[in-house]
């Protein structure tokens, strides 16, 4: 386990960026992130009240650039703390164990599920079964008056009209958590799992933003984006067949109930690509905030802790109005106990 490697013992381990030794008394502790806009609505949120409410020396800039970016730079070292939708691993976490001789430290802050939101006038609730959206990504199902569609959703007039796919283009942890859950129950899915894959079929966005741009501006278009983004820009959000074949409108509530009864690893990178429980929206992830094993300014990783865990515990309140999933209070102490175990120069 990644965590299991950084408490023990001994280990010698690389600072992450460089600081300056600490700011006097007073000063303005400046720290900087970047990565997933999955969760980028709530942590601008968190530290922009972080701030105004707490501790207005503690400024956090949050740059909402994609998972895959945040990562990169996480690993280059320039940024004070990434964040992914995606448990770091492959070429990643091996460059990152290389140049810092030891495992990076990620930690949970928020659950959420990606939707289906689709632009479809005078359509509402549409409902999605397994075969359907396997076939939308794939490029079998074309036409929105396709005869599986047209059964699932009786009552309903689908048009005679191009069914067009829209996702991400960026390196995305909103795409790991989708092709996560679409290579696990599409039969012959051809991309694989990860934060950016090539896609069969569909027309590309930056950002959860960029993707429901596509989705609003263009009749006829579908694709996933994070629950708070599609609820944000007013689209519709189809409901989706889970595990035990009942149709799911997304909703945190239903997001939550695919993390119930998980055993959550010690590096906390727990997937869910398939929830069973039968309430539960089947599409759904955690999602992590990565901070260095060591921090050369001991002022600045203090104010981040604090900041952190102040999220954790007195920002569940943003977190649950801006409709994210907060994390339970037995992951949080656990939470609290790894970020104890960074270590300052």
């Amino acid at each position: 386990m990644i965590l299991s490697a950084i408490i023990t013992a001994g280990i010698v381990v690389a600072c992450g960026p460089q600081g300056n030794g600490g700011a006097p008394t007073g000063e303005v502790i400046s720290i900087n992130g970047a990565g997933a806009t999955f969760p980028a609505p709530l942590y601008q949120n968190w530290f922009k009240t972080y701030a105004q409410n707490v501790d207005p020396k503690v400024q956090i800039s949050y740059q909402s650039v994609g998972s895959g970016a945040g990562l990169e730079q996480y690993i280059n070292g320039t940024v004070d703390f990434g964040a992914s939708d995606a448990p770091m691993k492959g070429d990643r976490l091996k460059s990152f164990q290389e140049k810092y001789k030891a495992n990076p430290i990620q930690v949970p802050m928020t659950g959420g599920a990606v939707v289906f939101a689709y632009n479809l006038p005078g359509v509402d609730e549409l409902k999605l079964p397994r075969e359907v959206y396997c076939g939308i990504v794939t490029g079998k199902i074309t036409r929105w008056n396709d005869a599986k569609l047209v059964a699932a959703n009786p009552g309903k007039t689908l048009p005679d009209k191009a069914i067009t796919f829209a996702h991400r283009s960026d390196g995305s942890g909103t795409t790991f958590i989708f092709t996560n859950h679409i290579n696990t129950v599409c039969p012959g899915w051809p991309a694989g799992v990860g934060t950016s894959v090539n896609w069969p079929v569909g027309v590309g966005g930056q950002g959860n933003e960029g993707v429901a741009a596509q989705i609003q501006q263009n009749e006829g278009t579908i694709g996933y984006v994070e629950y708070a983004y599609a609820k944000l820009n007013n689209l519709s959000r189809a409901l989706v067949e889970n595990k035990a074949g009942k149709f799911i409108y997304p909703s945190p509530e239903a997001a939550s109930k695919a993390f119930e009864g998980a055993t959550i690893p010690e590096d906390f990178g727990l997937l869910v690509p398939d929830p069973k429980n039968p309430e539960a929206f089947p599409i759904a992830g955690l999602t992590w905030i990565m901070v260095y094993p060591e921090y050369a300014d001991a002022k600045k990783w203090q104010a981040l802790k604090g900041a952190l865990t102040w999220a954790l515990t007195d920002g569940k309140s943003i977190t649950e109005k801006l409709d994210y999933v907060p994390m339970p209070p037995d992951i949080v102490e656990r939470v609290k106990a790894t970020l104890e175990k960074v270590k300052t120069a």
